[in-house]
């Protein structure tokens, strides 16, 4: 790690321990969720991948840190709170949540800074909770999914094409209707947390949620990612547009999370600069049964993905299935172990697979 790094993370560390945080405290909240003074927490993710593509490009297997965060959020009063996480994992230091947020009212709060975008019930579930040990099941050596590499799956079209996940921008968000409806709007540079603005214009992303019934909920999603067009030499915009539902939670019983997502491949362009056309759809099912009180396993849950996308709908041999059978055994919280087998199934060429087990510690 470089000097400079070394010591932002030092002082990050004295901070955090200077906040006076008791071991466990920040179990029930992420830098998302309202706090109430200041809290502390964070997660390690330690995993071991396998894949049966080893020598093309990729070794057989390894272990590594998939995750190291902490963050610190505090309530300044009773309208203002911020939030600020660090990932400090494979080997260099990234920013994740950096954020300002004014609470005007349940109905009307504003963001400022670096956060998830407001798209995709799948990539809004923290990676302390999501159902698979990775959202989009990439297997190491595979290529082949024209635009993002690797599988087609759902996650993979979402992240890749810049769609969801972190960006730098401004957040309206806020609850209706005693908490049946829920919307999100967020403008941003478009570029991720990594990068830079690269041109003039602004990705916006909006979201709704409407829970008819307790344990379901049903979404719609839209955005418009601005891009600089190679082909053009100007900035372009890709739409896309995604419908997901989710039924029951991460306490116990079934659980069912579904999405259909297509628009824009802005990553594939024709000769007059016209971007490709993309479709996928995905499921994933778990079922959290509870062990006996006083055993060191509290529950078991099974998991099920199944995943499909197509890359190019005018190139029929393009695109395929991600299947993944997975367990998981759960301890106290949010801390557990879990396993995956990602199978891909292309349409074209020999199937891959690849296992994945990951520990979660979450403090």
């Amino acid at each position: 790690m470089k000097p400079g790094r070394a010591a932002a993370v030092s002082a990050l560390t004295a901070a955090i321990l200077a906040c006076g945080a008791q071991p466990g405290a920040a179990q029930a909240v992420e830098p998302r969720e309202p706090v109430e003074g200041t809290e502390v927490g964070g997660r390690v993710h330690l995993q071991l991948h396998t894949t049966s593509q080893g020598g093309a490009g990729a070794p057989a297997s390894e272990f590594l840190v998939r995750r190291a965060r902490i963050w610190v959020a505090s309530r300044l009063n009773d309208w203002i709170d911020a939030a600020v996480q660090v990932d400090v994992a494979k080997g260099k230091v990234a920013g994740r949540y950096a954020f300002l947020r004014l609470s005007f009212d349940p109905a009307f709060r504003v963001s400022f800074g670096q956060f998830k975008r407001a798209f995709d019930l799948f990539e809004l579930t923290s990676s302390s909770r999501i159902l698979v040990v990775e959202r989009d099941g990439a297997i190491a050596g595979v290529e082949g999914c024209a635009g993002v590499d690797n599988v087609c799956s759902y996650s993979r079209f979402s992240e890749r094409l810049q769609l969801s996940s972190v960006d730098v921008g401004v957040l309206a968000e806020g609850t209706l209707s005693d908490g049946s409806w829920r919307y999100l709007v967020s403008v941003t540079n478009g570029t991720g947390s990594v990068g830079r603005e690269e041109n003039d214009g602004k990705s916006v992303a909006a979201r709704l949620e409407w829970r008819p019934v307790e344990r379901l909920r049903l979404g719609l999603n839209a955005t418009a990612h601005d891009f600089p067009n190679p082909v053009t030499g100007g900035d372009d915009y890709a739409p896309a547009y995604a419908a997901d539902a989710e039924w029951g939670d991460f306490d116990g019983g079934l659980h069912l999370q579904v999405g259909v997502l297509g628009g824009r491949n802005w990553k594939v362009l024709d000769d007059a600069g016209k971007a490709a056309t993309f479709r996928t759809a995905q499921a994933i099912v778990t079922y959290r049964a509870p062990l006996a009180s006083g055993g060191r396993i509290e529950a078991v849950e099974p998991v099920a993905r199944v995943s499909w996308g197509d890359p190019r709908r005018d190139t029929p041999s393009d695109g395929g299935w991600l299947l993944t059978p997975g367990l998981i055994l759960h301890f106290d919280g949010r801390n557990k172990v879990a396993a995956n087998v990602d199978v891909w199934r292309p349409r074209e060429g020999a199937t891959a697979w690849g296992l994945k087990l990951q520990t979660y510690v979450y403090f």
